[in-house]
């Protein structure tokens, strides 16, 4: 029997949408309001899905309290009250949308959840805003 299990978290950060080989005017038409050279912030809110088998001796998919401190270390230490752009990384030659941002974290929680487990990233952006990214 497979069940998901899920984590919530969230972090605050500041980003700009643009293309250093674009145009001012090209950034601007496309992403608008987003590419502010002074940056914005989001309250990001996260939702970690791990699916799977329950283990017959623990009961468990997976151990919340692990799960929790996965997320902590590789992703709310790193990301919250930073410039994305800046400060974390894989942005620095990528643009952070929504969308790379939930495979940036996808790809940060890979390798340390058991390879037997699916995992889905599930990020708001905004209340209505939100993209999901299974790998």
């Amino acid at each position: 029997m497979k069940v998901t299990v899920s984590r919530k978290a969230h972090f605050n950060a500041a980003h700009r949408l643009f293309r250093a080989d674009w145009s001012a005017a090209k950034n601007e038409e496309v992403f608008g309001k987003c590419n502010n050279p002074e940056f914005h912030g989001h309250n990001y809110e996260l939702i970690v899905s791990v699916r799977g088998e329950v283990d017959p001796v623990t009961g468990y998919v997976v151990d919340l309290k692990i799960l929790k401190d996965l997320i902590k270390s590789e992703i709310e230490e790193p990301f919250d009250h930073k410039n994305l752009n800046t400060q974390v990384p894989e942005f620095k030659t990528l643009n952070p949308t929504a969308e790379n941002i939930a495979v940036v974290i996808f790809n940060r929680l890979r390798p340390v959840i058991d390879q037997n487990l699916d995992l889905k990233i599930t990020l708001f952006e905004t209340p209505r805003n939100f993209v999901e990214y299974e790998g």
